[in-house]
Formats: C-alpha cells, structure tokens, sequence
C-alpha cells in the first residue's frame, strides 16, 4: 500500500484494499492504462447495438466501392470464383439402401429432377442455379447478409418452370424491415428465449426503389428463410459487411491512386521555360520579342534565344517509384482482412513454385471455410427443401429399400484448388494412390467432379473407340508413337 491507502486503512480497510488491488490489475495489463500517446479506444458495445447504428452505412460503403473501385470488384469477383467456382456448388446425392450402400438408382432419378430444377431455380427465371449461388455469394461478402425464400407448391401467378413445384426468392439485406421492440424483435428478426429465429418481418418490395411510396412488411416464418450473415459476435442478429474493417484503407488507397494519376497526367504534359541570366538581362528584349513563340517538336533547335538564356525543362518524376511498395503494402493488409489471397487480387505471381503452393495452400482454408459456411446456411437447406418438395408432389417416389435416414445425404463438391505445376501435383496424386492412403473417388472429388459423371464419361469414350476401331496406346509408348491405334495394326506392333 502506499501513503494514501496507509492513511484511508484504519477507517475504510476494504477501500484502501481494492484501491491497492486495482494498482496491481492495471499494472499487469499495460493495455488497459491509457497513456498520452495512446488511447486505448475501446468498444463494448453488444453485436446487436454496433450492427444496428452501422450496418447501412458500411453496406452503402461496400456497394459503392463495388461500383466505382477496381480492387473492390476484384476482390468480390475472386472470393466468389474460388467460394463458390463458375458452376456452383455442385451436389452429389448419397442416399444408402437399408444395406448401407448407396442407392444407384434413386440417387440418379433425383439427381435427374434437380438438374432440371437447376436451370430455373428462382422465381424470377432470370439466374440458373449455378448463377443464384454466385449472385448469393456476392450479396453476402458485400452486404454482409442475403435471404433466400422457399416457395413450395401452387402459388397465384408463379409459374414454377420445373417438374418440381419449388422455387426460391433472392431478396437483399434491405427487404428486411428496420423493426426492433423490448421483447425479442431485433432488427426485424423475431427470436425466441434461446435466441432461435422464429419469424422475418420482410417488405413486399425493395425500400431503396424510388416509386415504392407505400412499403408494406409481413411476417414471414423462419423455416422457409435462408438467412446468410457474416458475423462476428454471438447471438448477432444481422451480418456486416466482409469489408467493413478495411472500408477506410480501400477508400485512402483510391484517393492515393487517384492523386498519382493526376500527378503523372500533369507531369506527363512537358513544360519549358527560358532561363536568364543576370537580372539586367529582363529588359534588353524589344516589345516586340516579349510575345515570342517556340515550337516544340521532334529534335528541335532553337535559334532566337537571347544572350543569356537557355532552356530549362521540368522535371517529371512522378507516378512515384514508392507507389507500387506502398500500394503492395496496403493490398496484404486488405486481403488479410478480407480472407483473399494477396497474389489473386494484386495479380502478382512472383516466386518459386513452393513460395506460391504455400500461399495457396495457407489461402485455401481461408476459401474452404467460406465454402463451408455458404453450404450450411443455403446451399445444403435448399437442396433439404428440394428434396422434400419432390417427394412430397410424387415428382419421385422413394423405394421401400430406402434408408430414409438418408435421403437428405449428399457430398458438395467446392472449388478444387489449381494446380501450380500440373506435373507435380499429379505426381502427388499417383504417389498417394500407390501407398492406398487416398482414394480416386477423394482425388476427383478434390478436382471438384462427380466421381460417377467421370466412369459414366470414360465408359462412353472406351465405347466410342471401339466403334471406331481404335484403342488407347500405352501411358509410357514414345510420343511420336501417336495416341491413337488403328486395331488392325495393333498386333503387327
């Protein structure tokens, strides 16, 4: 204890010890003393209140960086492209007969149905389903958040376009109504007592459209909404935006980048001037030659300068040499912060071969749990709804050998990772395939193909060549040997 708490002891003993525990607790955490230099900003706000006063404003920041910065559409066309792929996530149903195998099939009727119900998914008929999960995915990294919502069976003026009677309505963060109370209604989300979404209140149209003068909500049950949301505190509501914590970086490096053009347009319209000697040499040209002119062109002389002058130029030094370090500097930080990777959104690919595999490597996990969250809160529901409906409609029938345990069951297949060197990576493979601690099922699937669209290909190809008369040569055969063998010759060899 010091003097002061020595002094309070004898009258308040428990005051002066915590004033003597509170010394050690700040002397322990450094952190927790501001100091001139730093103030230690602090925000203890709940998730809940911080989306509530910022939300808009960091969506409205993140749809217009989209619409008017490079690097921010770059940034949203890569995590699409390596979250979701150019075909979706694709689906391969694994239902299982009661023997524990997969049900053939079963399984290729439905697939069957729902690569018919693919072409037009959504209600609009607009997008496929390959092209309604990349414009999700978009709407998510941008907006932080993006609702899907199921519509089953016959529905007035909705043309389902399908044998299967199901289709999903894509809606923005915006249809959710701005509706909170002091009960469980936050933010237009109505929870129960364990914090359970139980019902949306949505607008029929888009808030932001500019001839919706009377905007109307309903209350929409949460078991026929896909609700995707970035978030980062528990029980949070609504998601914010994945650029939020590097909003004020982009918008610092447009303005740079901005300057530095304005400065190399500026500095690239060259300028001369004349030079004079001593001050008396202002003055000793007529009136006549104060209106003098000088071509500027291709190795140009001049001939008219007085005694005295010469020429001088201004110099041009900009973009400067430290805009690619500084603009590089700043990319690694907005790709930390964005879960994308520094060489696919500055298109640098610098290195060696294992410089760049690590990279992707360390990237893929950021990509394989973005995968990972985009299948558990809409792909993997909707497909559940999909199956559900066709059943339900007799679009298919579940035969009595069924494990109905399993009918939802399916593998989704997510972007495989590119090959850096296609040789070393399928000398990786066959290693792996001869030591049996993988299989070609795993292998095609981390390609992200259907191993069985691959046997059906292969069986149709080996048949095409025997209707051809020709058969594939051996692997390791010369190259100049050809591909292809006529039969006829094939004994002769």
């Amino acid at each position: 204890m010091n003097v002061i708490d020595r002094i309070i002891q004898p009258f308040s003993p428990v005051w002066a010890l915590e004033r003597a525990q509170a010394r050690r607790v700040l002397a322990a955490y450094e952190s927790a003393r501001p100091t001139r230099t730093r103030k230690n900003p602090s925000d203890n706000s709940s998730g809940n209140s911080l989306t509530a006063m910022a939300g808009d404003t960091l969506r409205g920041q993140a749809r217009h960086l989209e619409q008017n910065h490079d690097l921010c559409r770059g940034i949203l066309n890569t995590l699409v492209s390596y979250t979701v792929g150019a075909k979706g996530i694709g689906i391969e149903s694994q239902v299982l007969n009661k023997n524990g195998q997969i049900h053939k099939e079963f399984s290729d009727e439905l697939q069957h149905l729902f690569k018919d119900w693919s072409r037009k998914p959504e209600t609009t008929h607009q997008y496929s389903w390959a092209k309604s999960q990349r414009m999700m995915a978009r709407a998510w990294f941008r907006d932080g958040e993006v609702l899907s919502k199921s519509i089953m069976g016959t529905v007035a003026s909705l043309n389902h376009g399908t044998k299967v009677p199901f289709s999903i309505e894509l809606l923005e963060a915006d249809h959710i109504a701005d509706l909170s109370d002091s009960s469980r209604i936050i933010q237009g989300i109505e929870h129960n007592a364990w914090g359970q979404a139980k019902y949306f209140h949505l607008y029929d149209q888009n808030p932001s459209d500019r001839n919706n003068f009377n905007l109307k909500y309903r209350k929409v049950s949460a078991d026929i909404i896909n609700h995707l949301k970035f978030t980062d505190r528990l029980r949070q509501a609504r998601g914010v935006s994945i650029f939020a914590s590097v909003l004020n970086r982009l918008n610092d490096l447009k303005d740079y980048e901005e300057s530095e053009r304005i400065a190399a347009k500026i500095s690239a319209a060259m300028a001369a001037y004349i030079k004079k000697g001593s001050p008396d040499s202002y003055g000793m040209a007529d009136s006549d030659d104060d209106e003098r002119e000088f071509s500027m062109n291709s190795g140009m002389i001049w001939d008219n300068l007085l005694p005295g002058e010469e020429v001088g130029t201004i110099q041009s030094n900009r973009p400067s040499q430290l805009l690619l370090p500084f603009r590089n500097a700043m990319l690694r930080a907005i790709a930390a912060g964005t879960c994308s990777g520094f060489s696919s959104i500055s298109k640098t690919y610098d290195g060696t071969y294992s410089a760049q595999r690590q990279e992707l490597v360390e990237q893929w996990i950021q990509y394989a749990v973005l995968s990972d969250e985009f299948i558990q809160q809409f792909v993997e529901p909707t497909y559940m709804q999909f199956v559900k409906i066709a059943v339900a409609s007799g679009q298919i029938k579940v035969p009595k050998d069924i494990d109905r345990k399993t009918l939802f069951d399916a593998d989704y297949l997510t972007p495989s990772m590119p090959w850096i060197d296609p040789k070393k990576e399928a000398e990786g493979h066959e290693k792996l395939l001869q030591l049996k601690i993988t299989s070609p099922q795993k292998i095609i699937r981390q390609r992200g193909e259907n191993p069985t669209d691959i046997l059906d290909q292969n069986e149709k190809w080996q048949a095409e060549l025997k209707t051809r008369g020709l058969t594939v040569t051996e692997i390791n055969r010369p190259a100049n040997a050809g591909f292809f063998t006529p039969k006829e010759n094939e004994d002769d060899e």
